[in-house]
C-alpha cells in the first residue's frame, strides 16, 4: 500500500468491471488499490488511457468466480480458489492465467503450488492435459509421474475414460511401455544374480 502514497500519477475514483459474455458486475473497486498492486492495471488506468476516468471497464476474456478471486487477492492479499474440491483446480488454471495477463507474479506461483497440491487419481488425467495445453513442464512431469506411480487408483476413478488429447495419451503410453522396459531389465537382473 505504500505505493499509494505521495504519488500524482495515480487515478482517483473506482471502476465498476462488466466481466464475461453476461457483463457480470463487480462494482466500486479502488482504481488506485488495482494500480498499485499490477503493472497492467497501472497502464490501463494510466494517464491519457479512456479507462482512468472510466466508471465503467469490460472484461470479456474470463469469467466472474475467476475475476473477482483476482480482484480480492489484489485488494486484500487473500488466495481463495473457492469451496468446490473439483472445480478447485479449473480455477487455479484460470486465475493464474490472469495472473499472468495482469502481471501478478506471486499469484501466478500460488496458483501453480495449488494446482500441484490437487493432483489426485480423480484430477491427475485433466491436469495432464491442461499442463500439456499450457506448457507448464513441471506439473506435465508430476502428473506423468502420478500416474505412472498410482495407474490402478487413476483408471478406477475415471481417469483413463478423460482422456481426450491423442498425444497425451500417446505420451502415457510410452511411459507405460517404459515401466515394463525397466521391470524386464531388474527381473533378469534377479534372475542373474539368483543363479
Amino acid at each position: 500500500m505504500a505505493k499509494t502514497w505521495g504519488d500524482a500519477t495515480l487515478p482517483e475514483g473506482k471502476v465498476t468491471f462488466l466481466v464475461g459474455d453476461d457483463e457480470e458486475r463487480i462494482e466500486h473497486v479502488s482504481k488506485c488499490n488495482l494500480c498499485a498492486r499490477s503493472p497492467v492495471f497501472r497502464t490501463m488506468f494510466g494517464i491519457g488511457m479512456k479507462e482512468r476516468d472510466a466508471a465503467e471497464v469490460t472484461v470479456s476474456h474470463t469469467d466472474l468466480a475467476s475475476f473477482t478471486a483476482l480482484v480480492r487477492y489484489l485488494l486484500t492479499d487473500q488466495f481463495d480458489l473457492g469451496e468446490e474440491e473439483g472445480g478447485r483446480a479449473q480455477r487455479a488454471f484460470d486465475l493464474r492465467e490472469l495472473a499472468q495477463m495482469y502481471q501478478v507474479p506471486r499469484l501466478e506461483l500460488l496458483c501453480a503450488q495449488a494446482l500441484q497440491e490437487s493432483v489426485a487419481p480423480a484430477t491427475a488425467v485433466p491436469l495432464l492435459e491442461a499442463a500439456h495445453t499450457t506448457g507448464d513442464g513441471r506439473l506435465l512431469a508430476q502428473c506423468r509421474r502420478f500416474v505412472a506411480d498410482h495407474a490402478a487408483e487413476v483408471r478406477a476413478s475415471g481417469g483413463v475414460e478423460q482422456l481426450r488429447d491423442f498425444g497425451v495419451a500417446k505420451g502415457l503410453l510410452g511411459d507405460a511401455l517404459d515401466q515394463v522396459a525397466e521391470l524386464k531389465g531388474a527381473m533378469r537382473a534377479l534372475r542373474v544374480a539368483e543363479s
